[in-house]
């Protein structure tokens, strides 16, 4: 059984496509037309996704994606080139999360593994435990611990990994250069650039979502609020209602509704808010 506050994530957007998890466990994808991010319909039995890109200008629209399968092994597609997507030998997995050219993932001892690259030191994971969530940004990755407190590690380019204080702490999210955590009273603390600046005046949030340059908080009436970059529309939220989760990428924004469709706003080249027709009731 997976620990206390082990999340399961039902949508995931990443740089340049968008997952989403079906009730029956298979997992559906919206993205550039045969991309091997996109290749997930042959998944089954599905509990959990999660989704990485490539940093790079070079790489664009490369990325990849992990999914969590009830018995704790994992799967990945994508593209893999610092091994990210190895991950064929993993088990007894309670929770995953992908970041740029990475994937972590929490073991049921509360422990964690990490795959991908290393340069950064954000894959240094060995020595942490008692967690019950990951999350992976660019440059660090960020583990929650079941007294609420945060670990990070990785490259400390805006401040993103000075998260040692928080406490209380429920979900954590991290950006490209910087980490939100939501508290058990429904407050948004924040580390980092400027993604995150306006979240300290939000309040009965119940999830939160941070992007690369933007961060998303679902409130418990099913309403949302946005911050951070709008260029390209990803923060026009402030219409959607009865949402259950949301899920922030680079330049776009997902919103699970109670009713199983999913709603998208931001950027659309590469298809990736073409998640009209998709139910995942």
């Amino acid at each position: 059984m997976p620990p206390p506050g082990a999340p399961r994530a039902r949508i995931a957007a990443g740089r340049r496509h968008s997952v989403g998890l079906r009730a029956d466990g298979r997992v559906l994808a919206a993205g550039r037309p045969g991309a091997e991010e996109c290749r997930t319909a042959d998944w089954g039995d599905v509990v959990s996704v999660a989704v990485g890109s490539v940093h790079t200008a070079v790489n664009t629209g490369r990325g990849h994606t992990v999914g969590l399968r009830s018995d704790g092994t994992v799967l990945a597609t994508g593209w893999d080139g610092d091994g990210q997507c190895a991950v064929g030998g993993w088990g007894g997995v309670v929770a995953v999360a992908a970041g740029w050219r990475r994937t972590l993932a929490v073991l049921s001892d509360g422990t964690a593994v990490a795959g991908g690259r290393r340069t950064e030191g954000a894959c240094d994971v060995q020595g942490w435990d008692r967690l019950v969530a990951v999350t992976a940004g660019d440059w660090h990755s960020v583990g929650l611990r079941d007294d609420g407190t945060v670990l990070a590690t990785g490259l400390d380019r805006r401040g993103q990994c000075a998260v040692a204080g928080w406490r209380e702490v429920v979900a954590v999210s991290a950006g490209t250069v910087h980490t939100v955590g939501l508290t058990a009273d429904g407050r948004v603390l924040s580390a980092g650039g400027p993604a995150g600046a306006g979240t300290e005046d939000w309040r009965g949030v119940v999830a939160v979502s941070a992007g690369s340059h933007h961060t998303v908080g679902l409130l418990g009436d099913g309403t949302v609020l946005a911050c951070g970059d709008d260029t390209h529309g990803q923060g026009a939220v402030r219409g959607w209602r009865d949402v259950v989760a949301v899920a922030a990428g680079s330049a776009h924004t997902l919103g699970l509704r109670a009713d199983g469709t999913v709603l998208a706003v931001g950027a659309e080249d590469d298809e990736r808010c073409r998640t009209d027709r998709w139910l995942l009731a």
